[in-house]
């Protein structure tokens, strides 16, 4: 089992900037990836960013050059700094944990809203 706690988020002008964190406790060495996802009002839980036990990642077409995710893996702490944000990122962010040690098995944080304002 693996709990996540997230911080950060919060209202923000168009623009502007915010940044996301997610600490892991519990089995985690067992992690694999750390991302965010997201999920609009009358839309579909989409991935925004992940990254691998490698650094490799991966980002939502819409998120590329502006969002950057990272990982301390001594505190087990996955980042999302969002720049340049634009109204259409309004969203509930979802810190996300991909464990393997029994296959993938996926946790998930309890969300916090990202309101950018126009």
């Amino acid at each position: 089992q693996v709990e996540l706690v997230e911080s950060g988020g919060g209202l923000v002008q168009a623009g502007g900037s915010l940044g996301l964190s997610c600490a892991a406790s519990g089995n985690i060495f067992g992690i694999y990836t750390m991302g965010w996802h997201r999920q609009a009002p009358g839309k579909e839980r989409e991935l925004v960013a992940r990254i691998w036990s490698g650094s490799s990642t991966t980002y939502h077409d819409s998120v590329k050059g502006r969002f950057a995710i990272s990982r301390d893996n001594a505190k087990n702490t996955v980042y999302l700094q969002m720049n340049s944000l634009k109204p259409e990122d309004t969203a509930v962010y979802y810190c996300n944990v991909q464990t393997i040690t029994r296959g993938v098995e996926d946790y998930w944080g309890q969300g916090t809203q990202v309101t950018v304002s126009s």
